[in-house]
């Protein structure tokens, strides 16, 4: 990818809240085509770069580009329109609506009757369920609750929802993190189909094990700053679990331990 241009590229971006640094120069290059696991533990700063990458919060200082361009955003729906989808934690769905209605909420389709506009529900249905068959989910009721189906399913209609509408980039903010085994799986499965698409996903995660399972490269926050960008080439998993985990500081505290026994 040395030849290729990033389809986002951060440089030195710096995020202040009153006197806390949530982000201290910040520099990223984001390809399409690839899963960039961004890692880090909590309070690394990795929900303030989401929220700078999506239009939540501008960035104290820095820069930020989009095919070589540079871009300012100052709203959610800025960094939408641009192509830039994140799929949060708490998926952004309502459990008692059904899953055609959170497949397009806000993008609702409709069909004139006269004067009136009404929600194209036929349509909405069939292209839903042949979205979802296209990640291997057969919905047998498109109109079921989403609350019905399993933590790994609502997972998969965010994503699919976000593909559909045009996504470029898309970010997702802890996926797994409530997962059984099967359903992470199938989540990762999904983002491996995505990669092939085309998209550039950045998958934000402090499970080393799941960003290894589909990552090509590899970015750890900590306290704000980058401690560096790795291939899979570059890293073992092992390596990768220990930078995250403050690599020096742990050998030192066993190191310790040891000879306290």
């Amino acid at each position: 990818m040395a030849n290729e241009q990033p389809l986002i590229h951060l440089d030195n971006i710096v995020k202040h809240f009153g006197s806390v640094v949530a982000l201290n120069g910040v520099s990223l290059d984001i390809y399409p085509g690839e899963v960039m696991g961004l890692l880090g533990d909590n309070g690394a700063g990795k929900s303030t770069l989401i929220k700078v990458l999506s239009g939540v919060h501008q960035p104290t200082s820095g820069t930020m580009m989009m095919h070589g361009d540079e871009v300012h955003f100052g709203t959610p729906r800025e960094a939408m329109n641009a192509g830039i989808a994140t799929v949060h934690q708490d998926l952004g769905m309502i459990p008692l609506m059904s899953v055609t209605r959170n497949f397009f909420m806000g993008r609702e389709p409709v069909k004139k009757y006269g004067p009136f506009k009404l929600f194209d529900h036929e349509y909405a249905n069939q292209v839903t369920c042949e979205e979802m068959q296209r990640i291997g989910i057969d919905v047998r009721d498109p109109d079921q609750a989403v609350g019905t189906l399993s933590g790994g399913e609502r997972q998969t209609v965010a994503i699919a929802r976000a593909v559909h509408f045009g996504a470029k980039v898309l970010i997702l903010d802890e996926p797994t993190s409530a997962l059984g085994v099967a359903q992470t799986s199938m989540v990762l499965k999904y983002i491996d189909k995505v990669r092939k698409k085309g998209l550039a996903v950045i998958l934000i995660t402090h499970n080393v094990r799941h960003a290894y399972a589909v990552g090509d490269r590899f970015t750890v926050l900590n306290r704000g700053a980058t401690l560096g960008t790795h291939t899979r080439d570059e890293i073992s998993i092992d390596e990768l679990q220990n930078l995250m985990a403050g690599g020096k500081e742990l050998q030192y505290l066993n190191e310790q331990l040891q000879g306290t026994v």
